[in-house]
């Protein structure tokens, strides 16, 4: 049994507080959080779910907030049931709620550095990365479903997405890389969204596009692979061939436009530099063009597209502070 801890959780619902009577400390004695003030305990699930929630209305508190909920969950998580039940929380909460696919592949990598229990089964990353490939092997049925299994599908496309270009795996020699394993998942997701080529499909296709494009084609292009001349072959054959509307196709066409323009960028950066205002003029601006189902663009009034957004900028201002500070001081540093 986990040694008691108490910890403040500034995050707990209005259910949470109401049965900590006004009171934001908790106790974790290895079986569940006692609130302060009340003869009860608060589950796992209710805990991670409450913390997902506040995530998702208040995503500016994740730097402020993650260090302190990680702490809690290796205080709790000390067991691979408990390790799985983490994992489905945050999977649900990452391809069923709107929005929320970006800053779940955040939290997921975060969990991945800082939890520490690892049993035998698989630590936090594995076992993620075991749930999406059961999603994984239902690609093919799944864009041939009926529409609430492709939507459900798609949103389980667009969080691989979000976890190849968020999820960082570290090297033998301590480099940080990608994981190669979902740059071939998405290739293969692609494939299956191009081989039933319904108006849903493609629409998913081409947010996985714009928003993982550029990337996937600097890896393909590193390892000497035509891969995404073959996938630009493919949207040009549905535009002649398939039975897809209008506005699909004219959506294929931009896609196929602006990578025609390096996908936007002004100059390629390097996939192993890490993007900076100095080294990349898109540093602000290189963001995905989203969709509605209907595939018309989301615009800036849409406020919950415009929270991603925002919360993507502010993310990249603040890293770039910091690292600015931290330069700055180094320059100060007698020698």
């Amino acid at each position: 049994m986990a040694a008691v801890q108490r910890t403040s959780c500034p995050f707990l619902s209005s259910r949470s507080r109401k049965l900590a009577e006004y009171n934001p400390c908790i106790y974790d004695n290895g079986i569940g959080i006692n609130i302060d003030g009340y003869d009860g305990y608060l589950t796992l699930a209710e805990y991670v779910q409450d913390f997902l929630n506040h995530l998702t209305e208040q995503p500016g508190c994740f730097e402020t907030e993650i260090e302190q909920f990680a702490e809690t969950l290796n205080g709790w998580v000390t067991a691979d049931e408990t390790l799985q039940e983490l994992v489905e929380l945050v999977y649900q909460q990452a391809t069923s709620v709107p929005n929320f696919s970006y800053m779940g592949a955040r939290l997921c990598n975060y969990l991945s550095h800082h939890l520490t229990i690892s049993p035998q089964s698989g630590n936090f990353r594995q076992l993620l990365l075991q749930r999406c490939q059961s999603e994984y092997k239902n690609r093919d049925e799944a864009t041939k479903g009926d529409e609430t299994t492709r939507k459900q599908f798609h949103a389980f496309v667009l969080f691989l997405a979000e976890l190849y270009l968020n999820l960082e795996i570290k090297g033998t020699k301590g480099q940080v890389t990608r994981a190669e394993i979902l740059q071939e998942g998405l290739r293969e997701l692609l494939n299956a969204l191009f081989s039933n080529p319904v108006d849903n499909n493609l629409i998913c296709a081409v947010k996985l596009l714009k928003l993982t494009g550029s990337v996937l084609e600097d890896a393909w292009k590193e390892k000497g692979k035509n891969d995404m001349e073959e996938m630009i072959q493919r949207i040009e054959n549905v535009v002649l061939d398939a039975n897809c509307s209008r506005d699909v196709k004219h959506m294929l066409l931009k896609l196929v436009e602006l990578r025609s323009s390096n996908w936007g960028r002004v100059h390629g950066t390097s996939p192993r530099t890490e993007a900076t205002p100095e080294n990349d003029p898109n540093y602000f601006m290189n963001e995905p063009t989203f969709y509605t189902p209907d595939g018309v663009p989301f615009t800036a009034a849409d406020p919950g597209i415009l929270m991603t957004l925002m919360t993507r900028w502010i993310q990249k201002l603040k890293k770039h502070m910091k690292n600015s500070k931290t330069e700055g001081r180094k320059a100060f540093v007698p020698k």
